[in-house]
This record gives C-alpha cells, structure tokens and sequence, in this order.
C-alpha cells in the first residue's frame, strides 16, 4: 500500500494552521477584556481627579462657614464691649475677640492653601482628561484592529476547515486513524521529516533498515523515541 504523505504532509500543514487559528480566536476576548479594563482605568484616573476636587471645594465650603460664624461672634463681642462694667469683663472679652480673629486667620490661611490645591488639582483633571483621550484612541484603535482580525481569522479557519474536510477522503482510512491517534498523543504534530538521518522532532539518529523503508514508501514508519510517523523529504 503506497502512503499518501503529500497529503498527510498537506493535512498536518492544515492541522497547524487551524491549531495557531483558533489559539489566536481563544485568546481575543481575554485580549478585548484586557484592553477595556485599560479604558476604564484611565477613566477612573479623571473620575479620581474629579472626585478629589470636589472634597476640596466641601472642605472650602465647611472652612468659610466655619469663618463666618466666628467672625458673627466676634461681631457680637465687638458690640458688647460697650456695656462691659468692669475691667476685668473688658479684659475677658477682648481675649475672646483676639482669639476669635487668629482662628479666622488661620482658618483664612487654609481656605487660601485648598485654593491652591483646587487649582492643582484642575491641571490634575485637565492632564488626566488629556491623556485618557490619548490612551482610549490608541487602545480603541488597538481593538478594532484585533476585531478585524478575529473576523479574518474566522473566515480563514472555515476555509481551513473545509480544506481539510475536502482532503481527509483522499487519504486511507488506515493511515488517517494512525495520524489522528498520534495527533491526540503529541500536541497536534504526527509528521516528522527525516534530516541528515535523524527525526527531526526528537533528533533521534534513524536505524539504516528502517530508513531503507521510508524510502520505499509502502508502510509508515513511526519514529522510535517520539511515535511520530516519519518520511523522507523529496
């Protein structure tokens, strides 16, 4: 019985092809999932900034409340030096005016400090907003380019396929069952070709008699370290 290995040549060439094309078809949602999460952490930076910002102006609304209502007090401490009696009551009050105004300065101080970081913090969001445009029309372009991709790729796996469906008839069964046993036991690859008379999967020297009978072309002949089938290139 002649061996058909052009075409167990052609079938493992297909084999292979449909292994790397659905590897890659695998693979594309993990690598979208991937590419959107980078998205959405760039957004998040901006949402960040923003929410940064406005504890900050929470902070300057407490802080001027906070100041208003101590300058109210001073106020009326103010009026009722007027009718203080004694100079002791004069003396008390005038401390609590003077301790009223180094809490409205130092409080003042900090509502200038939270203007400062307001202002900080909106070149904050302007460069996170910046760079969020740039990132998502990058990765956005990246993920059109993988779709494409996935599209081309499942369009060539059904060419593959039905290639392979056109070639399987043409090879005995007898032969196609000893490829596929062997394709299942090794990763998908049950051709090796024979080079300076080793396998060149394993590197395993051929025995003289067995080479003489891949020359003859009337059995296969399975490499005796890795069991893959074993032929000479022309």
């Amino acid at each position: 019985m002649d061996i058909e290995f052009n075409n167990l040549i052609q079938l493992q060439k297909l084999d292979k092809e449909i292994m790397n094309t659905s590897l890659f078809l695998k693979n594309v949602p993990s690598q979208i999932d991937e590419i959107n999460k980078k998205i959405e952490s760039s957004s998040q930076i901006i949402s960040q900034a923003k929410e940064k910002m406005v504890q900050n102006q929470k902070k300057r609304r407490d802080l001027e409340a906070e100041v208003k209502d101590i300058k109210e007090k001073k106020s009326k401490y103010n009026l009722q030096l007027n009718d203080i009696k004694t100079n002791i009551e004069y003396s008390s009050l005038l401390k609590e005016i003077k301790e009223a105004q180094q809490k409205v300065d130092a409080l003042e101080e900090e509502i200038i400090s939270e203007m400062l970081a307001a202002d900080e913090i909106e070149n904050e969001i302007k460069t996170a907003k910046q760079k969020h445009i740039e990132v998502e029309q990058k990765l956005s372009s990246e993920r059109d380019t993988l779709q494409q991709k996935k599209k081309e790729s499942e369009a060539k796996k059904k060419e593959l396929t039905q290639e392979k469906e056109e070639l399987m008839p043409k090879i005995p069964v007898e032969q196609t069952g000893i490829y596929l046993k062997i394709f299942k036991k090794n990763n998908g690859i049950s051709l090796s070709p024979v080079k300076d008379d080793f396998c060149s999967m394993c590197h395993m020297r051929i025995r003289p008699q067995m080479l003489n009978e891949l020359k003859g072309k009337e059995k296969l002949i399975l490499c005796e370290n890795c069991d893959r089938i074993l032929y000479i290139l022309d």
